[in-house]
């Protein structure tokens, strides 16, 4: 049986806690209608049943989550890497197509070029790759994937959007799955790289990075997957042929073709596997356009695959794939129920009627345990990943998408559209916000003037003006948070996304060599932070090499900016960084770079970064035993360090890093070779004022796997305080 986490005790009696309140709350209502505004009490009522059956449905699929590991691989088996492509940058594919070309397993890879590119075909010859293009472009990606699924005749098929580097583990990882002969696809996570996206949230200096997609690719599909009900997301998975030979190829007629394609084959009675390991990374919407774009391509697919295939009449489905798959569908039909939600103070404030005969205690005494226990019943299920406040700002966000999409129930109301990959998009155009925009205008005009119709007509009791006061400045308060963070994730981005990522480089500035550190980085340019000549200007060259796992990279650049520092007493300032474009025209080792960075979780691993929270539940238990909230055991940033066994010549010195452990109070170093146990190594640290070799040993903590090669983590240990762990141990001996 599948190792899996269940929800625990205490969440189980919350839960149950929560749906006897809800019942109790819904059969109470049902006599508290405004006999003189029925449809509007009615309408009302009808989403909260709607909320309380969502809640059910989730509940039901996120009671059990799957853990899976990799099993072991299964060898001699002929696999085909599909990697489609319309219309995105070539820049972009080339760093897909790097990474795939670098997985571990043996493997065909072919770019399936639906754009009719000369510079794809170029680019496929460029890397030694198969190239694929159709003549039409019927079915969009389905069939651009079943053209391919034609042409190729691999065992098993690996896919992956234009944007998904994947890591070199991810087939050695996925493929030992297929052992069992139903298994029809592995599906795995489907993360992103640019951590400054419209759907990533991350705190100035927090730990805690969270997405949009953190809920349904960190709990529900693994709950799915204990149902057999988890379902391929189009990339990122692994899929068998004679699977796919059974249902004659990747599902047509739909939006989504991956949700079609899941049924089609769950139908058959073939099993999916999800895997929770991150093993590919992409890039999520710059803005919110093609956030929306995306979401209401997704909502009008499921309403295409509902009508088409049944879900709930579908013969070949369990009952519980079938409430599964309802659940996924159901989830567009929220936009409905929030705009019904959003829009009601207003409608309360503006003409006088109620939805409930009256708001008095009998009234609070039934809402407030039903609405606290529907929050913490969402928190604790969600295990940490939440976030209903984030939640409920996307939800405002998406609803009129949402509601859009479900539309395509009656009629072809869409047509397919890839999701723009760009990462500089600057500009919004405010028309994507105007149901947001009235929404939001409506619930701040209603207030004064609910409040001004009340101190003038009193045509409402006080607790119904004050109640949907607080109802609508709600609703503000997540608009407003919503509209700003959609202005600030908006702004200016770079081209490409630049990786806070630490390297150690040597750089030659004019005749001046020096040792700095690097960050920010990505293909087309970096920060170098160390000492640097006062004389330096914009638009110098200077040329170095970067200290990577696979080895030293030689590079050339031109000097973009220079990073003053504050102004000490005497106003005077220094330079401390610079920023740099690369010229890669001078090099061929750009793809050693690219390689290094993306389809990596370095970014992650090197920081501690999360998505997971306490749940409510679980930080008051840490407070309550003062335990800390977050202990974080690495720094922010590393220098650059220089070093060599004490018993050998500093010409045989290396790069690496070094940080102070905020932890332990003492040194970390990553070097990019093992070091050998037991013997005194002199480091060399650089910035800008001199500072004294340290001559230690070290003991390994961990290591840090990247694309090219692994990274080694070690602390820093003095002679003495060996000596001392020893004696002890002796003495307790």
């Amino acid at each position: 049986m599948t190792p899996y986490i269940p929800l625990g005790h205490y969440r189980q009696l919350l839960v149950a806690a929560f749906f006897m309140v809800a019942i109790w709350y819904l059969l109470w209502r049902l006599g508290s209608f405004n006999r003189e505004a029925m449809v509007f009490s009615v309408a009302l009522y009808v989403a909260e049943v709607y909320g309380l059956i969502g809640s059910a449905l989730h509940v039901f699929m996120v009671s059990r989550l799957t853990r899976r590991d990799p099993l072991p691989v299964i060898e001699g088996k002929t696999v085909d890497v599909y990697i489609t492509t319309i219309n995105e940058p070539v820049d972009l594919i080339r760093k897909t197509i790097i990474a795939a070309k670098n997985m571990d397993y043996d493997h065909v890879t072919w770019l399936l070029d639906d754009g009719h590119r000369p510079e794809m075909k170029k680019l496929a010859e460029q890397y030694g790759i198969r190239y694929l293009a159709r003549e039409t472009n019927e079915h969009a990606k389905a069939g651009n994937l079943n053209y391919a699924y034609e042409h190729s005749d691999g065992d098993f098929i690996c896919i992956f959007d234009a944007d998904h580097c994947p890591q070199r583990n991810f087939i050695t990882n996925t493929i030992g799955y297929f052992a069992d002969d139903n298994v029809a696809f592995v599906q795995t996570p489907q993360d992103f790289y640019n951590l400054d996206s419209y759907q990533h949230r991350q705190g100035k200096g927090e730990k805690r990075v969270w997405t949009e997609q953190s809920l349904f690719f960190r709990v529900i599909q693994r709950g799915k997957d204990y149902w057999n009900a988890a379902f391929f997301c189009g990339s990122c998975a692994i899929v068998r042929r004679t699977a796919l030979d059974a249902i004659g190829g990747f599902a047509t007629g739909t939006l989504t073709e991956d949700l079609h394609t899941s049924i089609r084959l769950h139908k058959k009675g073939y099993r999916s596997i999800y895997m929770q390991q991150s093993m590919a990374y992409g890039v999520a919407p710059s803005n919110i356009a093609p956030f929306l774009s995306q979401r209401v391509r997704w909502g009008q697919g499921a309403m295409q695959v509902w009508k088409m295939e049944g879900i709930l009449t579908a013969k070949g489905l369990t009952m519980a794939q079938r409430l599964n798959y309802l659940a996924s569908v159901l989830t567009y039909f929220d936009g409905w129920q929030k705009g019904l939600f959003y829009l009601s103070p207003a409608i309360v404030l503006f003409t006088g009627v109620m939805p409930i005969d009256a708001i008095n205690s009998e009234f609070l005494m039934h809402f407030i345990p039903f609405y606290l226990l529907s929050y913490l019943v969402f928190e604790e299920v969600g295990r940490g990943y939440g976030k209903m406040f984030y939640i409920e700002q996307y939800n405002f966000g998406r609803f009129f998408a949402f509601a859009w999409a479900t539309l395509a129930w009656f009629g072809n109301n869409s047509a397919f559209k890839v999701t723009d990959k760009s990462l500089s998009q600057s500009q919004v155009n405010k028309r994507i916000l105007m149901p947001q925009l009235l929404v939001i205008s409506v619930n701040v005009f209603a207030i004064p003037l609910g409040c001004l119709l009340y101190y003038v007509y009193g045509y409402l009791p006080i607790e119904g003006v004050i109640a949907n006061v607080v109802w609508a400045l709600i609703n503000s308060g997540v608009a407003f948070s919503l509209l700003s963070f959609t202005k600030n994730v908006s702004r200016f981005k770079r081209n490409d996304y630049r990786f806070p990522i630490n390297l150690p480089a040597r750089v030659t500035i004019g005749e001046e060599t020096t040792y700095v550190t690097v960050d920010n980085i990505s293909s087309s340019g970096c920060k170098f932070y160390g000492a640097f000549p006062e004389t330096l200007k914009m638009g110098d060259t200077l040329s170095g090499q970067i200290a990577l796992p696979s080895g030293e990279l030689l590079f050339h650049g031109i000097i973009a900016a220079r990073l003053m520092s504050p102004p000490n007493d005497k106003g005077e300032h220094y330079i401390k960084g610079i920023g740099c474009h690369f010229d890669w025209e001078k090099d061929d080792n750009q793809d050693d770079l690219d390689l290094f960075l993306y389809g990596s979780d370095l970014q992650w691993t090197l920081h501690h970064l999360t998505e997971e929270s306490l749940t409510p539940f679980e930080w008051l238990v840490k407070k309550f035993k003062k335990q800390e909230i977050l202990k974080q055991v690495r720094a922010d940033f590393w220098g650059a360090v220089r070093y060599h066994y004490a018993a050998e010549s500093e010409d045989r010195s290396s790069m690496g890093l070094i940080a102070h452990d905020v932890h332990t109070h003492g040194s970390i170093v990553i070097t990019f070779t093992p070091l050998r146990a037991g013997e005194a190594v002199v480091f060399g640290t650089y910035s800008r004022m001199p500072q004294p070799d340290l001559v230690k040993q070290t003991e390994l903590v961990e290591t840090l796997e990247s694309p090219s090669a692994t990274l080694y983590v070690y602390k820093l240990v003095d002679f003495i305080e060996q000596e001392d762990e020893e004696a002890t141990g002796a003495q307790a001996n």
